[in-house]
Parts: structure tokens; C-alpha cells; sequence
């Protein structure tokens, strides 16, 4: 089936138009000082028709049990989309965060002719923003954060990369952190489907 551009997109987000739509998965949180924690990761990319992508992120906190290790090559521990939407309902909120996603007119030098600069804003309740460069292209999102801001209460988070990569019709996604005092390493994971429009 081909792929058709989401109605009213604009075309300065083409390059972005395969992460519009709600995504949901599971993914596991582990950082020096939190234990390994299972949670559901629910993702919107939507749009107004602006030059840019909106986007909102909830994880929930799960009851389950963790495997000793994440296994190789996607072989991840999954419920069916029922069990999961009904783990979902109850589960207390772990984090959440709004922003914009927008594909740049500065090309910097050295990108591939194939892969566009991308420039996103979050921000979230715990008083932080953060702004990220990166690119886009070939069914992949590569993040780095550019600035970290925050308020006197939030805790201080130094760096931040993300990774999203579109394999095999599910949303796989990884985030890096600096923070607590920490180098940059892995902080969480996860594997989304797209779910059917309303």
C-alpha cells in the first residue's frame, strides 16, 4: 500500500510525515539510582497545518516483570494491544512532555543528501526545556541536545540524545541522559505501534 501524505501536512514537514499518527508500546527505564522499570509509552505526532510537527509523550509506570536483559534483534516481551490498553488505564504517570518538531532551512555542512536537519523543542513539567538538533531521513531521527534549560527546582540534566527509527512498521525509540551527576548513557527504551486512527 502507498504511502500517502497525512491531510493538510505542510510541505516544509514532508520529511516527518511517517511519524504523524498515536503510537503506543512498551519500554523499560533504567538509570544509575532507578531500578529497572517496565512502562507504557503513548507518542502523538499531530499537526495544524504550520511548518511543524506537535508532539506530546506520557509514560505510565507498569506492573510486570522485567526480563534480565533486553533481547536482541527486536525480540522484546509484548502483551497484546487489549492487555496493554487495560495495564495503560491504571498506571501512574512516570513522565510527560509537549514540544514541536520542525525540519530546518540551515543545511549544515557534511549532512547526507538523503537525510534533512531537524530542530525540536520540549519541554516538560518537572521545569525543564530542552532544544535538540539532529536530522531526519531514511525511516530515522537522530537527536542531540543543543541547550538544557531549567528552573532552580528541576533536576539537572546536562545532555540528552534520542533516537527513532521506523523498522518493520513499529516506532523503535531509545534516549540517552546526563544527569544526576552521570555521563551521557542509556536511560529508556521502547517499541511502538501506530494505533488505528479514530
Amino acid at each position: 500500500m502507498p504511502f500517502e501524505f497525512p491531510e493538510g501536512l505542510a510541505p516544509e514537514v514532508y520529511p516527518l510525515a511517517w511519524l504523524v499518527g498515536s503510537w503506543r508500546g512498551e519500554g523499560v527505564v533504567k538509570y544509575p539510582g532507578i531500578e529497572e522499570t517496565p512502562f507504557v509509552h503513548d507518542v502523538v505526532f499531530d499537526h495544524d497545518g504550520g511548518p511543524y510537527l506537535r508532539y506530546e509523550s506520557t509514560l505510565r509506570v507498569l506492573e510486570a516483570e522485567v526480563p534480565e536483559t533486553v533481547p536482541d534483534e527486536g525480540a522484546w516481551p509484548e502483551r497484546d494491544g487489549a492487555t496493554l490498553d487495560a495495564a495503560a488505564a491504571d498506571a501512574p504517570v512516570w513522565s510527560t512532555e509537549t514540544g514541536y518538531w520542525r525540519v530546518s532551512t540551515d543545511r549544515p555542512d557534511g549532512l547526507e543528501d538523503d537525510r534533512h536537519p531537524l530542530e525540536v523543542l520540549i519541554a516538560d513539567p518537572a521545569g525543564r526545556v530542552s532544544v535538540y538538533l539532529g536530522a531526519v531521513g531514511n525511516g530515522r531521527v537522530d537527536l542531540a541536545s543543543d541547550l538544557i534549560a531549567r528552573t532552580s527546582t528541576a533536576s539537572e540534566v546536562t545532555a540528552s540524545k534520542r533516537l527513532y527509527g521506523f523498522v518493520e512498521g513499529q516506532l523503535l525509540w531509545v534516549w540517552e541522559l546526563a544527569a544526576f551527576g552521570e555521563p551521557l548513557q542509556s536511560y529508556a527504551s521502547a517499541k511502538l505501534t501506530r494505533r488505528p486512527s479514530a
